[in-house]
């Protein structure tokens, strides 16, 4: 049918779902009214870059306005930043592993809330890009854990839940084929490894801990790259699990500082 999907059954036996780090909910907002025509939702760590992608889209797709007064829709909190440009929601989610599920977990109820079809989600960030060059753009195919498997590990009460990270592979041609109109940002599709931390979790060498030498660092890339992996950062296996598990078409696409 389309719709977003949630595997919870609790949520049926309460009166009111209460999407905290949002400030919505679902006796205090009409969300099919607000919500209800999303098609796309763009998702990414700063609230000032998703605002000026926000304002990007208005102007992308003609509407009334300049799109300088965009307003946040989640101003109550202080957590998470959301903008929408007619059938495109932009939102925040800070940056590592918890940030963005607790956002990815309160977004999903929303459009499944607002009986939102056939929504697109696509994560776009900077990470660090590994034997590319710098300025390249990554679209994601799957998300790998920092021993280079294609899942996500999540405790839930005292036992490890192992899920998959596959992103939708049509989604990911789709993207790389749009890419051909952009000459001015070399794209490819690669692995992209999520870790834990920005320093220790990806070999960096001038955090307060360094337990490893920069030749052990070096081999250890080198890994990473013999096995598909051309880019690091610290939310997409949480994003693909989460999408995947709730019938939302997902695709996370990064560009590389470095």
């Amino acid at each position: 049918s389309g719709l977003v999907l949630v595997k919870n059954p609790h949520l049926d036996l309460m009166e009111e779902d209460i999407l905290y780090h949002l400030d919505l909910g679902t006796k205090t907002h009409n969300l099919p009214a607000m919500f209800g025509d999303v098609k796309f939702v763009c998702v990414g760590g700063s609230p000032n870059r998703m605002r000026a992608f926000a304002q990007f889209m208005h102007r992308e797709l003609g509407l009334a306005g300049d799109g300088e007064d965009v307003a946040d829709i989640c101003a109550g909190s202080d957590r998470y930043a959301m903008y929408r440009a007619g059938p495109v929601l932009s939102i925040s989610h800070g940056m590592g592993i918890p940030s963005i599920s607790i956002m990815l977990h309160e977004l999903i109820k929303l459009l499944h809330h607002a009986k939102c079809r056939d929504v697109t989600i696509i994560r776009i960030g900077t990470s660090g890009g590994l034997g590319i060059e710098a300025g390249s753009v990554v679209i994601t195919d799957t998300a790998v854990d920092s021993s280079f498997q294609p899942r996500f590990e999540q405790v839930v009460l005292d036992d490890v839940v192992v899920r998959s990270t596959e992103l939708d592979k049509d989604l990911t041609e789709e993207l790389l084929a749009c890419s051909r109109e952009i000459p001015d940002f070399p794209t490819l599709i690669g692995h992209t490894m999520c870790t834990y931390d920005f320093y220790e979790g990806q070999g960096r060498l001038d955090g307060a801990l360094c337990s490893f030498s920069s030749e052990k660092k070096l081999e250890y890339l080198r890994r990473a790259y013999d096995a598909g992996v051309r880019n690091i950062e610290m939310e997409s296996t949480a994003f693909a699990a989460l999408c995947g598990l709730c019938g939302l078409k997902g695709e996370s696409r990064c560009f590389h500082l470095l």
